[in-house]
Parts: C-alpha cells; sequence; structure tokens
C-alpha cells in the first residue's frame, strides 16, 4: 500500500444529487392532476417539542418556484392524519414572492429548545410526528376528500405510512426529520419529490412575503476567489453574491450547492464560480441565486492534520450561508471545452518545496495545477476521454485530457521521473455517486460535463453532472509464458491484507491468479498475509491459517500443494493494518524445488537475523530476516531470506516489502515538488539489502541471487539506485539488475495509483544469473488497471537457468 488512507474521510465523499441523465425509469404513472409549477409544499415537519427535537413546534413551509409573487390570500393550509379523519385548516394571508418562501406554525410541544423563525401564518394543527397528509388548498373550506383527484389542491404530500398521496408516499418523519422537497421540478410523486432531511424552516421575511426580492451586493464570485490560490478576501462575510446554481451536493460530509457567474471577468487567473456550503441546500440547477455568508477556505484533512500541517490545496467556498432564489430555469453558463491542449504539459512548477498558495499570483499557463484552480467550481467539458485509473468503490475514476501523454499500451498514463505527474490525468467522480466500473483503457465518448473540484484525498476533479456513453475497451488479464522443464520460475505478488477473514472469493481469485495467470511459478513471494484472526489487535501473530486457506485454493484451481516458509514478526511491530501482523511467506512447489531449511528449531527468528557463512555462501537461518532488530525496520516489514536447490543449483530468494510513502506530501498539493519524508528509511532499508547481497557475492561471486517484492518505490528513485549499487546516485558498481528496466518504457508498470501507472514491485536478480541461459521476466497485468481486483498490484515473474544444464 504505497499511500496513507486518510481516516473515516472515504465515505461517499461524492455522493449528490444534481440530475446525471443516468437513471434508467420504468413506466411512469399518469399524475393524478397537473404538476405545480409556482407555489408547492415545500417542507412538512410534525416532531415540534417531541422528545428529541431541538425545535418546539411542527411547521409547514410552501415554496413559491414561480417566476412572479403568487397570493395566498384567503388560502389555506389543512392536515388529516394518515389513515383517515377530519381536515383541520390554517388560514392563510399575503403573499409570497418569486422563489421566496413562506412559514405556517403550526401547534407546540411539551419539549424542544429553539423556536421557530418569525413565522408569516400561525395554525394550532398538532400534526403527526411520523406520518401524515398535508394539503395546500386555494380555499379555506374544509376538505372532505379521500383521493387526491377529489381534493383538488394547489399541492398535496402524504409521508410516512399515509394513505393518500401524490404517486407515492413521503418518507416517515420523526423527531429529527422533516419530509423536504428535493431541487427539481414538482412531478407529483411525493416519494421521488420529498427527502427526509434535518427540519430547516425559513420564513419569507416581514409582512408575510411581500418583501420585495433583494439586489445582488458589491461583490463577484471572481473578486471573492481572486488572482491567487487563496482567496484574498478569506473569512470576510459577504452579501448577495450573485450566480446561476449548476450543481448539487445533498449527502456526503460536503453537502452544498455550486453557483457560477454568467458575467465573466476577463481576468484569465480569476475562477467565476464557488462552491457553497449548506447542510440543506434548497436550490435547484438553474436558480439564479443571490448567496450570503463568509468567504472560506477550506482544506481537506486526514487523521492528525491541521490546516498548517497538511500538504492539501484549499477549496474556496461560502460557509454560513444563506440564499434568495430570484429564478427558477435560468440557462446555466456554457461549460469550457477541455482540448488536448487546454492543460499545460507540466503538472506542477518547481518551487523548491515552497507552498505554491504562497508563490504569488495564479499563472494558468504554467502547470495543470495552476490551471485547474483557475477553473475551481467552473463547468467544463471533457470530450471523448480516456480512463486511466479504474473505478473505485468510491464512485472515483481518473480519465486524461491528453490522450497521447505517456501512454502505455493498455491504455493508462505513465509516471516516467520524480515530480513528473501524467498533466492531462483528471479525477472524474459523478455527482450523484454512481459507480461506473471503468478499467483502464475504456472512454466515454461524447461530453462529459461537470464542475471543478478538489478531492477530499487531494488532487483536482470534475464532478460531472452529465457522462459520455462508456465504451469499453476490452482490457484482458494477462497471462504469464509457463517455465520449461529448466527453468525455475520465481514470483513476487501482494496480496492485499490476506486474512482468513477475506471471502472464499477472494483466495479462489487469488489461486486462479497464481495457477493461472502466473503459470503455476516454482516459487512465489508473497506481501502482506495477515495473522491467523486478520485485523484484530489481540496479540496473535501466527499465520498458518491464511497460509493453508491460500494453498487450499490454489490446489482446488488445480495447482500443486505448495509448501510454506516464513518467520512471524513480533506483534504490531510490523505496520501494516493494526493488529493484522502482515509478513512475507514464501510458497515453494516442492516437486520443483526444495528448501533448504537452516538453524536450530528453538533460535528466535523474529529477532536474530541470518547471516552468510562459509567459504560457499549459506545462510545462518533459512529461512531468515535482514537484521530485524536494526533501525531500518521499524514499523516496517523485515525481508525474508531462503536458500532453495533447483535441479542441483543452490538459489538465494530474498523478499522484501519496503516502508510505505505514507506520510510523505501530496503530489497534487500545496507544496511543490513535495518532500518525501519516508524515503531516507526506504533507502536505509535498501543498504541492508544490498550490504547483504555484497556478503554472498563476495564468497561466490557466480551465486544465484534474485531480490524481489513491493519495494514501494520507484525504479529510477534513490532507493532502488542504492538497492542495486551500494549508492544514491546509482554511481557505484551495480551488483543486482532491476529486471523492470529491460522493459520497453512505456511497459515499465506494476500497480495503478490515482490514475498513474507507476513501478512500485520489482525483481532484481545478480548479475551472474544471467550466464547460466536467458533471463525472461514478465510483469501480469491482472489486477491494478481494473475496477474489478481482487488485489491492488500486479504480480510478476522470472524465469531463470533456461540453458544450465
Amino acid at each position: 500500500m504505497p499511500r496513507p488512507s486518510l481516516t473515516g474521510r472515504r465515505a461517499a465523499p461524492l455522493a449528490v444529487a444534481a440530475g446525471l441523465a443516468l437513471v434508467v425509469a420504468g413506466p411512469a404513472a399518469a399524475p393524478a392532476h397537473a404538476a405545480s409549477t409556482g407555489l408547492v409544499l415545500g417542507e412538512v415537519y410534525g416532531g415540534g417539542g417531541n422528545s428529541g427535537a431541538t425545535l418546539t413546534n411542527d411547521f409547514i413551509e410552501l415554496a413559491n418556484r414561480g417566476s412572479g409573487a403568487i397570493s395566498v390570500e384567503g388560502w389555506s393550509v389543512q392536515y388529516r392524519p394518515a389513515a383517515s379523519g377530519s381536515w383541520q385548516v390554517t388560514t392563510l394571508h399575503g403573499s409570497v414572492p418569486a422563489g421566496g418562501t413562506y412559514l405556517v406554525q403550526e401547534a407546540a410541544g411539551a419539549g424542544g429548545t429553539t423556536a421557530l423563525p418569525t413565522p408569516d401564518a400561525t395554525g394550532s394543527i398538532a400534526m403527526s410526528g411520523t406520518s401524515g397528509v398535508v394539503a395546500l388548498v386555494s380555499s379555506t373550506a374544509p376538505l372532505s376528500c379521500t383521493t387526491v383527484a377529489e381534493c383538488g389542491a394547489v399541492d398535496l404530500v402524504g409521508y410516512g405510512t399515509a394513505t393518500l398521496h401524490e404517486g407515492g408516499a413521503a418518507p416517515g418523519l420523526s423527531a429529527t426529520t422533516s419530509a423536504t422537497r428535493r431541487p427539481g421540478p414538482d412531478t407529483d410523486d411525493n416519494a421521488a419529490d420529498f427527502t427526509s432531511e434535518t427540519p430547516s424552516p425559513q420564513p419569507s421575511g416581514a409582512g408575510g412575503g411581500t418583501t420585495p426580492p433583494p439586489t445582488p451586493g458589491p461583490l463577484r464570485i471572481h473578486d471573492l476567489q481572486g488572482t491567487g490560490f487563496v482567496s484574498p478576501i478569506d473569512g470576510t462575510a459577504v452579501t448577495n453574491v450573485p450566480g446561476v446554481v449548476t450543481a448539487v451536493r445533498k449527502s456526503g460530509s460536503s453537502k452544498g450547492y455550486w453557483v457560477q457567474d454568467p458575467a465573466p471577468d476577463a481576468d484569465p487567473r480569476t475562477s467565476e464560480a464557488v462552491f457553497v456550503y449548506s447542510t440543506s441546500p434548497k436550490v435547484a440547477v438553474g436558480d439564479s441565486v443571490l448567496v450570503s455568508g463568509t468567504v472560506k477556505d477550506y482544506y481537506p484533512l486526514s487523521s492528525g492534520e491541521t490546516v498548517a500541517t497538511t500538504s492539501n490545496l484549499s477549496v474556496t467556498e461560502i460557509s454560513g450561508s444563506t440564499v434568495a432564489v430570484l429564478k427558477h430555469g435560468v440557462a446555466l453558463p456554457a461549460p469550457e471545452v477541455i482540448t488536448p491542449t487546454s492543460v499545460p504539459g507540466t503538472y506542477a512548477p518547481d518551487l523548491g518545496g515552497a507552498n505554491i498558495e504562497t508563490a504569488g499570483p495564479l499563472d494558468p499557463s504554467r502547470s495543470a495545477l495552476d490551471f485547474w484552480e483557475s477553473r475551481e467550481g467552473m463547468r467544463v467539458e471533457l470530450d471523448d476521454v480516456r480512463v486511466v485509473g479504474p473505478s473505485n468503490s468510491y464512485g472515483e475514476q481518473y480519465v486524461t485530457t491528453k490522450p497521447d501523454q505517456a501512454r502505455t499500451p493498455r491504455g493508462g498514463t505513465l509516471l516516467t521521473a520524480e515530480n513528473a505527474t501524467p498533466s492531462g490525468r483528471i479525477e472524474l467522480a459523478t455527482t450523484d455517486g454512481s459507480a461506473l466500473s471503468l478499467d483502464v483503457g475504456d472512454s466515454l465518448a461524447g461530453p462529459t460535463v461537470g464542475v471543478v473540484d478538489y478531492s477530499t484525498f487531494g488532487g483536482y476533479l470534475v464532478s460531472a453532472t452529465s457522462l459520455g456513453s462508456v465504451v469499453k475497451g476490452g482490457l484482458q488479464q494477462e497471462v504469464a509464458t509457463p517455465q520449461g522443464r529448466r527453468q525455475l520460475a520465481v514470483a513476487t505478488y501482494n496480496v492485499e491484507n490476506l486474512a482468513p477473514t477475506d471471502p472464499d472469493s477472494k483466495f479462489s481469485r487469488l489461486a486462479t491468479g497464481i495457477v493461472t495467470n502466473l503459470a503455476t511459478p516454482d516459487v512465489v513471494a508473497l506481501e502482506e498475509v495477515q495473522d491467523d484472526d486478520g485485523a484484530v489487535d489481540d496479540g496473535v501473530v501466527t499465520a498458518g491459517v491464511t497460509v493453508s486457506k491460500l494453498v487450499d485454493a490454489i490446489v482446488a484451481a488445480g495447482g500443486p500443494r505448495y509448501s510454506a516458509r516464513s518467520v512471524d514478526p513480533a506483534n504490531d511491530a510490523d505496520g501494516g493494518q493494526p493488529g493484522g501482523n502482515i509478513r512475507i511467506v514464501f510458497l515453494f512447489n516442492p516437486s520443483r524445488v526444495s528448501f533448504v531449511d537452516r538453524g536450530a528449531a528453538d533460535v528466535d527468528r523474529t529477532t536474530t537475523g541470518t547471516a552468510v557463512t562459509g567459504i560457499l555462501p549459506r545462510l545462518t537461518l533459512s529461512p531468515g530476516r535482514i537484521a530485524p532488530t536494526d533501525p531500518a525496520w521499524d514499523d516496517s516489514r523485515k525481508p525474508l531470506v531462503g536458500e532453495f536447490r533447483f535441479q542441483g543449483k543452490q538459489v538465494f530468494v530474498i523478499a522484501n516489502h519496503f516502508r510505505s510513502k505514507g506520510g510523505d506530501q501530496n503530489a497534487d498539493g500545496r507544496f511543490q515538488y513535495p518532500q518525501r519524508s519516508s524515503e531516507e528509511q526506504r533507502i536505509q532499508q535498501a543498504k541492508l539489502v544490498h550490504d547483504f547481497v555484497a556478503s554472498i557475492l563476495r564468497r561466490d561471486p557466480l551465486a544465484a541471487t534474485v531480490v524481489l517484492g513491493d519495494l514501494n518505490d520507484y525504479q529510477f528513485s534513490p532507493a532502488l539506485a542504492e538497492l542495486r549499487t551500494g549508492s544514491t546516485t546509482g554511481k557505484g558498481l551495480p551488483i543486482l539488475s532491476d529486471l523492470i528496466n529491460g522493459l520497453p518504457a512505456d511497459q515499465r508498470y506494476t500497480y495503478v495509483y490515482d490514475g498513474i501507472s507507476q513501478v512500485l514491485d520489482h525483481i532484481l536478480v545478480t548479475p551472474a544469473t544471467r550466464l547460466y541461459g536467458p533471463v525472461d521476466y514478465q510483469v501480469v497485468h491482472l489486477n491494478s488497471e481494473f475496477s474489478d481486483q481482487v488485489s491492488d498490484h500486479d504480480p510478476q515473474v522470472v524465469r531463470l537457468f533456461g540453458s544450465w544444464l
């Protein structure tokens, strides 16, 4: 796992309602009467004063969705119990302005602590807090109807178990929830039109709704956004900022909506849109609004982070907001079409580690970070984009706006150097949280339209309100070439926190990958094998159950019954998922290769390191660990070393799982270039492994040695240079050859992270290994490019000794 997760922040980060054209609708029932286009019931709450309620009174709120004021003089709101009963009446007076609301206060309960805002009308109806029927009627005569058609009401909502309702019933209510109308047109289906929300009564204002509409204040959105990454008026209260609602987010941890000014200025640095934070947004796409509140630069924070320590960029938003809706159905600003040449070729500027937010004004032609910041919140259109990072369970995927940039043969986009993030790659999420199940190489034909946002985990994204048509690219899992009779096949596979509590399907799919896709290697080094009760922090460190379950699954998949060797870690000492005690395990096919066990059975191999001894090299402990008490391995996996025999030939295998990149600054964030604080520990780990290999070669320069595993670093990194040569500059004498570098440059990747194909897993061999025959090496792509993956890493395999005998 190369990056840290952000604890508790991934739950539905982009679950938003904004009218995606992705829903397959069934046959529509004919409405009981024409859907309302003017005055409607906007919110109904019957839990006022009940146990657990904050508000003291029940209420009914009207909303005017028309283009002009509507008089309610001589009208009424009426209530009837859920099953049957007499209608109770509250008379209305005055009018409701265009885009305005009208608050009707009803009976109080014994509890609650907060009075309603000043109501526009007052009644004494004790409404049910769970189920009932409310009607808006253009007279004050009590209704006597039992069907919607008989009632002839202006609008009607039945909630909970009510037997009278338009279409289906609205959700049942409680002391803490109201039935709140969704944005969008009235469909005459209460179930579709209303959702359960926190009560939020809003009066239309003094005079019973006759207050004239407000006018725009002195500031426009581009004044809020300014010419830099942070708002020039961060922390300042603003009044009546005009804009048009372009998208709405109704769920998740950051509810609200985006507004964009249809009258932009001439400065390319200033965004014309802003996010409005609102726990209960009551606006619809196409509403012309005036927004008031406080300008705030919001930073998404992971567990333990503060605004001062995070490397994420901020999102400029209006918080503590209120809104006046001036008009519905306004045309949205046209989206900017992003072409392959729109975004600069450089992803981020080199500022020597400085904060881009304080390094001067934006320059949209300088970097992708500048470009997307200058369009924060604005509508953009991506045409015919290719997927470069598969969909995940959080509704995220990555696409590229530059189809020819660093392209892999399978459709990804490649990391070719440190700090060389492909600038065309951009995250894409649907504003309603739809799961798309896209693989690398798939595409979205035609326009995909959305608003520019910044991810909870760092990095710009397009929150799509409409998607292009999905075109599958037909990506297939790869299958390795089987080893010959005289070839030794050695593989590495990170099995991603494999635990006995995982479903049988995971074991079955991993087994199929080993037997079919890897062609049953003779030796498999597994990383991230958890202990016998998984991520339960109870002191258990053995992993026999986990390993046996995988071995049995391999047999069931048609493979051999592998034998296994490993060394249990000290409890909670090797990092990874707390309580999981991940470790490295060797599986080997005893009919093809033998394991040389060395060392007394009573030696504590957890803390006692193996060493190389003898005139010809042999291990003091096999299996053993390299310098397990060295500080280089603090809170990290220790390498597993084993001595094997293949057709009489001695082979040393050193399996590794170096420290992850957790704790590094965000490559998509404000510090450029980011600090890689985890790198120093990997360099120290690489030095210990390099020196161990050197101790083997000093005794036998022709010793066949394979170093492999999840090294959590790139082929061009200082850590890999240290491992190969004993120097972070790579200028020392190489004693190991990194086989990934023998592949064509566009095929060098084993992992896809945030839409970037990159190398984290490696197989290295000593130079003399090639004397025994061709070295055949393959990365077997079967996971990282697919939305349906059993691990986030791709395995790889090397075949040795083809002409040795």
